[in-house]
């Protein structure tokens, strides 16, 4: 656990996953808490639990961040924040279709959440922050930004978020506010438990690249209190990364993902 506190925190996706992670670590060290996600049940239940076990405030906002009227109301919040000092831009979600047979609009949703909705919500919460000269925005991204195997959009959006990452930390570097690109590989979680996902089967993927959500945002918080703005949780995804960003090796190790967990070796085919 790294000892970082920040006055309140706006986790979006916060009812699962990586943000249900960010909310517990970040509440332990006593920062406050606004939960964004589509499952009242479930944020009010962590909101709860945080508020009761740590003695922080946990205001809970439904939204679905793919309409337009969600996401107004989350900008909104932020107004009202009277000083956001940490953005967790973690909502998204997968698909298995391929772009050429899929539902474009689930496409056009990914496009929207990943990409417009993060775009929006930073855009609200950086005055603040450059006013005060404090603050941080954590981006969840991907290994897929590394890696486009399978999904085309997935992998795109993720490789918007790192690039976009990158160019705003430079922009911000005299600010004193903290950007990171998270780009976690494949952690347990209820991501691949979702209906754009059925039949993703766990035992297709070698146990060593799976990772722990807990032990994902803790890598993170303390990339976040070093100032790095590339995060890649676990040292198998930093090797992963770095041959696949090679000149000499990123062309080979693309094409044994594709083979791997493609069209040939499919994680969602029966057998």
């Amino acid at each position: 656990m790294h000892n970082l506190h920040y006055g309140t925190a706006l986790i979006t996706g916060a009812s699962s996953g990586l943000g249900a992670a960010f909310a517990r670590q970040l509440a332990q060290n006593g920062s406050d808490l606004i939960l964004v996600a589509r499952r009242s049940d479930r944020l009010t239940s962590l909101a709860d639990e945080l508020s009761g076990k740590y003695g922080i405030s946990a205001q809970v906002l439904v939204a679905d961040l793919s309409r337009d009227e969600d996401i107004a109301r989350v900008e909104a919040q932020i107004d009202g924040t009277e000083h956001l000092s940490l953005l967790v831009n973690n909502a998204g979600f997968g698909i298995k279709d391929r772009f050429s047979d899929g539902s474009l609009e689930k496409h056009l949703d990914m496009i929207q959440v990943h990409i417009l909705t993060t775009i929006r919500l930073l855009r609200r919460a950086l005055p603040s922050m450059v006013e005060h000269h404090r603050g941080a925005i954590i981006n969840v991204a991907s290994m897929a930004a590394f890696l486009p195997y399978r999904s085309s959009t997935y992998a795109a959006t993720k490789a918007y978020l790192v690039a976009f990452s990158q160019g705003l930390a430079y922009e911000l570097r005299d600010t004193g506010i903290s950007i990171q690109a998270l780009c976690p590989g494949f952690f347990y979680s209820e991501f691949h438990d979702t209906p754009e996902l059925s039949g993703f089967k766990r035992s297709s993927i070698p146990k060593i690249f799976w990772l722990e959500a807990e032990d994902v945002v803790g890598e993170s918080l303390k990339a976040l209190s070093q100032n790095r703005i590339l995060c890649i949780p676990g040292v198998q995804y930093k090797i992963v990364a770095w041959l696949a960003r090679s000149p000499l090796t990123g062309a080979l190790i693309t094409r044994i993902a594709q083979l791997r967990f493609g069209r040939k070796f499919d994680p969602f085919e029966d057998g």
